[in-house]
């Protein structure tokens, strides 16, 4: 179940993101609710996630890489916000370094 609820904090948090960009930085308050619900179920899931035992470092590392990687793919695919080399090569070591200490918690 950990696993379950912490992939449900990571879409959740990607929503809401997707869903401020849309908002246009809030300047569109119809979005605010969904906004503020997608980001507050987040940390919910993340704690359910916690509470079924899953190791801090590991849920938050793996929530914030996959945060930051799902959001810039997704604003690229979206809202052709710009994803140069460069900015993939920085997901890319994100990612590793998420990896690394998973694999260090071991």
């Amino acid at each position: 179940m950990r696993w379950l609820f912490l992939a449900l904090a990571i879409t959740l948090e990607i929503s809401a993101t997707m869903a401020l960009r849309i908002s246009d930085g809030l300047r569109n308050k119809k979005w605010l609710a969904p906004i503020l619900a997608g980001y507050a179920l987040s940390f919910t899931m993340l704690s359910f996630s916690l509470q079924a035992g899953m190791p801090l470092g590991i849920a938050y590392g793996i929530w914030s890489a996959i945060g930051i990687a799902g959001t810039a793919v997704i604003a690229r695919a979206a809202f052709n916000d710009p994803l140069t080399k460069t900015m993939s090569a920085g997901i890319v070591l994100v990612i590793t370094g998420v990896l690394l200490v998973e694999l260090g918690s071991h």
